[in-house]
């Protein structure tokens, strides 16, 4: 996502911190695993999950060189750097250019794509992207032969592209994609034909059924109001028919929901329940005023105004929570390092995982450089976590780690790069006692505890003699 800050500036009230806000909590604190009431992501032995990752992307490439942007590369460097999550954009209009024909050759390029993944154990999101509808707009995602405009009006915005959601025909086409029956099965059928070829791959986590979703605003009603009419009324009935499409063929993977990217702006979403047992929410994480160019303003509350926004959804509804995109343009202002830390802190708190915007080689949004150098700030996270833990969570932060150990195999840690390396110490009834990571390598430590024993695991920097337990990425 870019920027509401052409559409917004008038629409939503200025955000304020909370009355009372709570101070952060150091660095070394414990924290909760998660926010009271919000589950958490688990794999299918039962291991609480944490995704830690990036977005994956070729929006460029069409037909035969569709995805060929993406390279093994990718997944083997976001691994070598600590990363177990990716989420892959792919779009309709390349899966089926015609009405009824799907292409063999773009479901062979997903799975090669997988494929990569799998061999450097990185599970992934597969994402049904949209930006500004699809090609009828010069963009990607819904193809043109399921656009319908009734012959509304459309300005092209190239300062500002996010701007052209609120172009007349591109409302009109979302409002056709909710509410006509055909286009309602044809989106039904795409989602059988992805699922039922990609439902056993090992490295697929689950489905995000479409890229921050629009609507059309009804005269006289003000952005936020519309948000949430549109995800009661649109958003809520077209998942629970996709999830029901979905689970025709796979009954295991998670379904990923998205609201409106309003929700950005510290909107509570209007979404009602989906009908079904493995629901993720995965709302975006992107402010107006930072898309359009401006620093972080830690006074203007918008971390905590957000927070309170997106939790409320996974806590009335039980469901895990995993923000889909996140990460500033512009990431060298001075205020930019302050707000990865206090970002990531809040992501943190409440969350299953998250995946930034976007692992790719240049400038940008881009996660490094062409030399593979970290861009400004980016470096933060790639930081200490547990990606599953065999049991019941305690308390974790990336320095200690608190549960109750199940039945569910080896809790996981994973350790990036650092220039002083990694120590591990584990209390409880559970091996190994110690652990290191050598500096310069990201490396993985397997801790294996006696069910119903309450373990602690902490790291610190810095490498003991020895390695027991540890596979290097």
């Amino acid at each position: 996502m870019r920027t509401l800050a052409l559409v917004l500036s008038a629409a939503l009230p200025t955000l304020a911190p909370p009355a009372s806000p709570a101070p952060p909590a150091p660095a070394a604190a414990v924290v909760a695993a998660a926010e009271p009431g919000i589950p958490r992501l688990t794999d299918d032995r039962g291991r609480v999950l944490t995704l830690r990752g990036w977005n994956v992307e070729d929006k460029v490439h069409r037909g035969e060189a569709a995805l060929s942007a993406i390279t093994e590369k990718h997944f083997r460097d976001m691994r070598a750097r600590g990363f177990n999550f990716a989420r892959l954009l792919v779009f309709w209009d390349d899966l089926e250019p015609e009405r009824g024909r799907y292409s063999k050759a773009y479901l062979r390029k997903i799975e090669r794509v997988l494929d990569w993944a799998e061999r450097h154990d990185v599970h992934v999101l597969i994402d049904a992207h949209q930006d500004v509808f699809g090609p009828a707009f010069g963009h990607r995602g819904i193809p043109e032969w399921a656009t319908r405009t009734d012959g509304l009006p459309f300005t092209p915005h190239p300062d500002d592209w996010f701007a052209e959601y609120f172009e007349p025909a591109v409302q009109r086409a979302f409002t056709h994609l909710y509410e006509d029956a055909d286009l309602a099965a044809a989106q039904a059928r795409m989602w059988r034909v992805l699922a039922d070829r990609f439902a056993h791959h090992p490295a697929v986590l689950g489905y995000d059924l479409i890229n921050e979703p629009m609507g059309e605003l009804r005269e006289g009603e003000d952005l936020p109001a519309a948000a949430r009419r549109i995800e009661r009324d649109h958003l809520t009935p077209l998942y629970n028919r996709l999830a029901d499409a979905i689970r025709t063929v796979d009954d295991d993977n998670w379904i990923f929901v998205e609201p409106t990217p309003i929700v950005g702006e510290g909107v509570p979403t209007g979404l009602g329940r989906i009908d079904d047992p493995k629901v993720v929410y995965a709302p975006h994480f992107y402010n107006t005023a930072m898309e359009a160019g401006a620093d972080y303003d830690p006074s203007a509350g918008w971390i905590e105004a957000y927070e309170a926004a997106v939790t409320a959804y996974p806590e009335e509804y039980g469901v895990p929570i995993v923000v889909g995109e996140w990460g500033p343009l512009n990431n060298a202002l001075p205020n930019m390092g302050r707000f990865y830390r206090e970002a990531l802190a809040s992501l943190n708190r409440y969350s299953s995982g998250w995946a930034g915007y976007v692992w790719c080689y240049g400038g940008g949004y881009c996660a490094v450089d062409g030399s593979g150098a970290w861009r400004a700030n980016k470096e933060q996270t790639a930081a200490p976590y547990a990606e599953a833990v065999a049991g019941r969570v305690i308390a974790q932060d990336p320095a200690r780690l608190s549960y109750v150990a199940g039945r569910g195999g080896a809790t996981v840690l994973s350790l990036p790069p650092a220039a002083t390396g990694w120590r591990v110490t584990v209390d409880g009834r559970a091996r190994p006692r110690t652990a290191a990571v050598p500096p310069g390598r990201a490396g993985r430590v397997e801790v294996r505890a006696v069910p119903g024993a309450t373990v602690t695991v902490s790291v610190s920097p810095g490498a003991a003699e020895g390695r027991k337990g540890v596979n290097q990425g």
